[in-house]
């Protein structure tokens, strides 16, 4: 009797969470459709607030000339850029130098030493204690956007009662023989579009990294739009200077691996802010992908551990309740041809992952890769790497940022 309540149980409350979540995620697209149609009006007003865009960074040489093209390119009439060099060893800072000669309000904060423990936030603590703007938004040295970003991101400010919006982040796909995705508003289509699809066949890798990056935004929306945000795109989040000063400035922010989520925690603990997520492609960035597992599970290792051991008591308990029970079900799934009584188990797991990614491809799907029917074999994949980071989680394996642990 205890075991069918179980079974039965798991399977109503796993997919009854999911359908929550689908109903949150579509109550936050409909506040963002307001709030564009809300910025748009506020613009003939002409009141725009200063925007610092702060970037910490090491040894992004490669990569982080699109970024700096992208900020040249913004239509945004008043804002200043930061930039956090933590220690670079390779030639960032000529870079900097040319970018610097050519762009107004450019300052860079070079650290000679960083104690961590979590390096990342010491550096954007520096660089906040630099920044003038009446808004902040933060990005990463291998981050590309279109020329409306900083726009699209400040326009999301507008209600009194917005303390911090976070904005969609997308891997790029790898490049391929057949063509290379297009940054977006770039070169896909008309003048003006943010969107941006593969024009060639990607790996299998590649194609989960950029579904990865989007069923996650896709569940942080849905949690955002029920009040209960806990993570955050660091890449990609704005906030409102008053949001800084009422937690007692960044220095507040508890260390955690993942400095965001425990900023938008922050800022949803100890003030009455509301926190938004973007569900419009126009504030969209592009990240660059890692390119062997290795690398891949460092990082999303990283951001797993971040939601299971957060010092945010609410964020910890609801990432630990959704990620242990999708290990169940994924746990449960090659037992069922044993024991098949346990098939409500995976079936509920598979059956919301079935929803998320239908969601996830309606919403964003723009910045997503052409697969077709390869997104079936993500939506079974996906579950049983979340199931992998959370065993490994648990077990005490640590993540590393930047090659140093944090």
């Amino acid at each position: 009797m205890v075991y069918t309540v179980f079974r039965v149980v798991f399977f109503v409350v796993f997919t009854g969470l999911h359908a929550v979540l689908m109903a949150g995620l579509f109550l936050e697209w409909r506040r963002d459709r307001r709030s564009i149609k809300a910025a748009r009006a506020a613009e003939h007003a002409g009141t725009e607030a200063l925007v610092s865009v702060v970037v910490p960074f090491r040894n992004e040489e490669r990569r982080m000339g699109a970024l700096l093209a992208g900020l040249a390119e913004q239509d945004y009439p008043k804002k200043e850029f930061i930039f956090i060099d933590d220690r670079s060893g390779d030639g960032t800072g000529a870079l900097l130098k040319a970018f610097a000669e050519k762009e107004p309000r450019v300052s860079v904060i070079t650290l000679k030493e960083n104690p961590g423990p979590n390096h990342k936030q010491f550096a954007l603590e520096k660089g906040l204690e630099k920044a003038a703007g009446e808004l902040i938004l933060f990005t990463d040295g291998d981050c590309e956007f279109g020329p409306g970003w900083i726009r699209a991101m400040a326009g999301r400010m507008g209600d009194s009662r917005t303390g911090a919006a976070i904005g969609p982040v997308f891997k790029k796909p790898f490049r391929e023989p057949f063509g290379e995705a297009p940054a977006p508003g770039r070169t896909n289509g008309g003048a003006g579009e943010t969107g941006s699809r593969e024009t060639g066949r990607v790996g299998f890798f590649s194609l989960y990294q950029c579904f990865d990056h989007a069923v996650r935004y896709m569940y942080l929306a849905a949690s955002t739009g029920l009040g209960a945000a806990g993570g955050g795109f660091g890449n990609n989040l704005i906030l409102k200077r008053e949001v800084l000063d009422a937690i007692g400035g960044y220095a507040e922010v508890p260390v955690s691996p993942t400095e965001d989520a425990a900023l938008v925690s922050r800022i949803r603990a100890v003030t009455n802010y509301r926190i938004r997520s973007i569900c419009g492609t126009d504030a969209a960035v592009m990240t660059a992908p890692e390119y062997d597992w290795k690398a891949f599970l460092r990082q999303t290792l990283r951001w797993n551990n971040g939601g299971l051991f957060s010092p945010d008591p609410g964020t910890r308990c609801n990432f630990n309740f959704l990620m242990i029970t999708i290990s169940m079900g994924m746990l449960a799934l090659p037992v069922v041809p044993l024991a098949p009584s346990l098939w409500p188990l995976p079936a509920a797991v598979l059956l919301s992952m079935s929803a998320n990614t239908a969601a996830t491809l309606i919403l964003f799907g723009a910045f997503l890769p052409r697969a077709g029917l390869a997104y079936i074999l993500q939506t079974i994949f996906t579950p049983m790497y979340f199931s992998f980071l959370t065993i490994l989680g648990f077990l005490g394996f640590k993540p590393a940022w930047k090659a140093q642990r944090s």
